[in-house]
């Protein structure tokens, strides 16, 4: 999987997709221009110590993405969106790319990708989920329709151990 984000402008959020996409071994694709530089503190801070190990990859505009990334299926996360991030199939190598938290994506990306929009559920008095959140949740959507390929399927605990008696569903 890969996360876009289109011109992001709170670094918080951006260190927050960062840590998000370090756990998942998933490359963070950003494209330009960015609302803060990328050495700030409160990026560092969000995507605490984790940052250095992030797979990274800057882009000017998303011409040079599409340029870079030929063939790339792209789902755009959009409160427009026809279908329901749940109602799609994901592949282990595709792109999800979210817009900036003031606007989005720009419409003039999304008209030409009407059927690749997908939307999160949410009721219409609220404008949007904050944007790492969105990003948790339709990454871990797409994660578990691939079997969370190469992620850890089960934790231990630090000093003692589960009873052998476990519940399953």
């Amino acid at each position: 999987m890969h996360i876009i984000l289109h011109q992001p402008e709170i670094p918080g959020n951006t260190g927050n997709i960062g840590r998000t996409c370090v756990a998942t071994g998933t490359p963070l694709h950003l494209i330009e221009p960015l609302g803060f530089r990328i050495d700030e503190k409160s990026i560092r801070r969000a995507g605490m110590d984790y940052w250095h190990q992030l797979d990274v990859r800057r882009y000017v505009n998303f011409e040079e993405f599409q340029m870079q990334n030929p063939g790339a299926r792209i789902w755009m996360a959009t409160t427009k969106g026809r279908y329901a991030y749940t109602e799609v199939a994901y592949g282990p190598e595709d792109y999800i790319m979210f817009g900036k938290e003031s606007a989005g994506i720009p419409e003039e990306i999304l008209v030409e990708h009407e059927e690749s929009c997908i939307r999160i559920p949410m009721l219409p008095a609220i404008r949007s989920l904050n944007l790492s959140n969105a990003v948790a949740i339709v990454l871990y959507e797409a994660l578990r329709q691939n079997g969370f390929a190469h992620l850890q399927a089960a934790g231990e605990l630090h000093r003692l151990q589960w009873p052998s008696k476990c519940f399953r569903p």
